[in-house]
């Protein structure tokens, strides 16, 4: 969702033969966040006697960042991240620099008087889509998101995957400057999940932020650039180790111009890179990222070759909470 309220009535391995993913039309295309969002001395508590269940939370999301946050089942993870996507407002302290924000809650209120093609292209027009543009979007998220089968069936009628792809669908339509995930993998399909996660490094790569929960603490393992922990209702910082990215990893193996250097938008996710002879680098990355690394080569001035795009040789075991066979059902 962009804005405070829009849900409430109307937020695997790639085969090496997949082309590269384009931005789909409309004017919000890959907008960046052009300033950083800071919570100073936040606190949030329900009720003027209440308990505080945040307090004195400092945080600052930069553009083009990946923020993960951590904690024990509630201990205010969900909390935060609504007053990051404001649409809760804090006890005390205050919020700066707020952009254009998307939401997937945890909960996503699914029984809605629309299909899903309905809702999505209502949405982009009231982030500021022409109706042809929303409706194109509309039909490329629910693409990607393998959900287009079921593009005119009732909300009310969605299995909780197929509403779980609805929910992120709407957060990414609009090409969000901040796009706040709450527990957003949960639900869906193996394929869905590997979507999700290269959408979201469409979006660092674009300068957009990204702040996300997960129970799996595998998740996007490697490439958040800041972790934080909610203990007993305080945000403390957590050292990002400098180790192998955790989950599917992907070589990209490229030569550049003489005297090029690899674009930042290339080198950022990369776990590993080497130059086995001058000129020639191969990068190690997540394989969530491997579609951005390769646009950010060949969009670069000049463009960079690419001489090789393989799965990494270790192996990483699928994550156990995955279905048996991959997919979800209606």
């Amino acid at each position: 969702m962009c804005g405070s309220a829009a849900w409430a009535r109307p937020a695997a391995t790639r085969p090496q033969s997949e082309t590269v993913r384009t931005p789909t039309a409309g004017s919000l295309d890959n907008v960046p966040m052009h300033r950083d969002l800071e919570l100073a001395r936040v606190g949030r508590r329900y009720g003027i006697r209440g308990p505080w269940v945040l307090r004195g939370i400092d945080l600052t999301l930069t553009p083009g960042s990946l923020t993960r946050v951590e904690g024990a089942n509630g201990t205010g993870k969900s909390t935060l991240l609504r007053i990051v996507a404001g649409i809760d407002t804090p006890t005390e302290g205050r919020v700066t620099g707020r952009p254009r924000t998307a939401y997937v809650p945890e909960r996503f209120p699914s029984a809605l008087p629309f299909t899903p093609s309905g809702y999505l292209t209502h949405l982009g027009t009231v982030h500021g889509l022409s109706r042809g543009s929303a409706a194109a979007r509309a039909a490329d998220w629910l693409e990607r998101f393998g959900a287009a089968a079921y593009a005119g069936t009732p909300m009310a009628q969605l299995s909780k995957g197929t509403s779980q792809k609805v929910a992120v669908a709407q957060a990414l339509l609009a090409d969000p400057e901040l796009l706040v995930l709450d527990e957003a993998w949960t639900g869906l399909d193996a394929e869905a999940r590997a979507e999700l996660e290269r959408a979201v490094a469409e979006r660092t790569a674009a300068g957009g932020a990204v702040v996300f929960v997960d129970h799996d603490p595998r998740r996007l393992a490697g490439a958040p650039d800041a972790i934080h922990q909610v203990v007993d209702g305080t945000l403390k910082p957590r050292t990002v180790q400098a180790t192998s990215a955790v989950g599917p990893l992907t070589v990209v193996t490229v030569r550049g111009p003489a005297g090029g250097r690899l674009p930042a938008d290339a080198t950022r996710p990369a776990a590993s890179a080497e130059e086995p002879a001058p000129g020639t680098y191969r990068l190690t990355v997540p394989t969530s990222h491997s579609d951005v690394v390769l646009r950010a080569l060949l969009t670069a001035r000049p463009s960079w070759h690419v001489v090789a795009v393989s799965p990494a040789e270790s192996p990483v075991d699928t994550p156990s909470d995955v279905l048996p066979d991959g997919k979800d059902r209606p």
